[in-house]
């Protein structure tokens, strides 16, 4: 049982063998037999089926030691400009306007496509007992202010009892050198001249104090003032609503939506750039995009990702398009295309890549002696019909069969065909 897999792998193999290498001699076989083929190759002339050499081998035995590949004509074309991407509209400016204190909404809903300026009141709240708030730290802190004349009275009193008290220890101690004072007066003059430093001290906190509590009735003033600002939830800038404000009577928690806000003037078209085509793509470069509708629209390229998308291995790019009568929404598939420099490439199947022996993605060439060279190639772009390259001469002669079998600096017999 063993045995009919391997003899089906031995038939596969030279199947592919006649088919690869040595196809002129199987098509010969299969046309006109061996005979004719060989006879064909003495003599120079073509057998049915047969492609014939392109620089007439004159030695037949060194024909049919040269390994056969298949090979095409390929010249180099300017492909187009651009880089074509799929996409989809973007607001340029989107936020949702959320309560920052709890209360009840008493303004009327504004209906969801309204258009609005920066500024306009969305949502009004409630004000409950923050102006009865507000009141009371503005009397507080008129309060705090009335104490800092009284203040300042106190620590001037206290400074001018200090410079009495200096005096009279200054006397008292001339005075008991002399022997005019006792020793209880120059003690009690001292004495006055501590109380006194103390007072001038305590004056000084007195002040302090009374400064401070400015200080904290001016922060409760900014802070009720601040929480009668956050009743009134305004538009940050023109735009639309994309759904009504929160309804009247509803109550308001910090976090809680009022309205969400978007700006389409101008809108953004973004698209992901693949990692081959990222260096083609350059910030304000000129883009066109064809919407599903098909609308077509211009913009100039305004963000250009830094970063690679980690799954995907793409790049974000954004297209600022004008939009003044709105005509473009939120959300539409686009399909763009980004000014960027033309170059000249060639079409060749995705199968003729192949890679050398140090690891270098390439293609095998035949040149005019019909020997192999292996020429390093950078994709452009894949395309159904094949894949752009550069790197080639303006006219190359590309192995497309075959070439996995052959090495560089081998003579081959190559058998054209022209692309499809």
């Amino acid at each position: 049982m063993r045995l009919i897999p391997a003899l089906t792998a031995i038939l596969v193999t030279v199947f592919l063998f006649l088919i690869v290498v040595e196809r002129d001699r199987f098509m010969g076989l299969a046309t006109g037999g061996p005979e004719t083929t060989v006879a064909a190759e003495a003599t120079g002339a073509t057998a049915p089926g047969s492609v014939p050499d392109n620089q007439g081998t004159a030695d037949p035995a060194q024909a049919a030691a040269r390994v056969r590949v298949v090979a095409m004509h390929s010249t180099a074309r300017m492909i187009d400009s651009a880089v074509v991407l799929r996409g989809q509209t973007e607001a340029d400016r989107q936020v949702q306007m959320r309560a920052e204190t709890t209360a009840r909404v008493i303004s009327q809903p504004l209906r969801r496509g309204t258009r609005i300026t920066d500024g306009d009141e969305l949502c009004r709240l409630e004000p409950g007992t923050r102006e009865a708030a507000l009141a009371e730290a503005k009397a507080r802190l008129a309060e705090a202010t009335a104490r800092i004349p009284s203040a300042q009275a106190a620590q001037i009193e206290a400074n001018a009892r200090l410079e009495e008290a200096l005096i009279n220890d200054n006397a008292a101690r001339k005075l008991s050198e002399g022997g005019f004072a006792t020793t209880t007066r120059v003690a009690s003059a001292a004495a006055a001249v501590r109380a006194a430093e103390a007072a001038v001290q305590s004056a000084k906190s007195g002040l302090e104090s009374s400064l401070a509590g400015i200080e904290s009735a001016e922060a409760l003033v900014a802070a009720a003032e601040r929480e009668i600002e956050r009743l009134s939830i305004k538009a940050p800038f023109d735009g639309l609503l994309e759904d009504d404000t929160a309804e009247i009577g509803t109550l308001m928690q910090p976090g809680s939506i009022c309205a969400t806000v978007i700006r389409l003037d101008p809108i953004k078209v973004v698209g992901f750039v693949p990692e081959t085509e990222i260096n083609r793509v350059k910030p304000g470069a000129m883009a066109g995009a064809r919407l599903t509708t098909g609308q077509q629209v211009t913009g100039q390229v305004t963000f250009l990702s830094r970063s690679a998308d980690p799954l995907t291995r793409t790049f974000r790019v954004e297209i600022a398009v004008p939009n003044s009568n709105l005509a473009i929404r939120d959300g539409q598939t686009a399909e763009i295309a980004i000014s960027a420099d033309g170059a000249n490439a060639h079409l060749i199947p995705q199968s003729a890549l192949t890679l050398n022996d140090e690891g270098t993605l390439g293609v095998r060439l035949v040149d005019e002696s019909e020997t192999v060279i292996f020429n390093p190639v950078t994709l452009v772009r894949d395309t159904p019909e094949g894949i752009w390259v550069e790197g080639l001469p303006a006219r190359a002669d590309i192995i497309v069969i075959g070439q996995e079998y052959v090495q560089e600096g081998v003579r081959v017999l190559p058998v054209f065909e022209e692309p499809a």
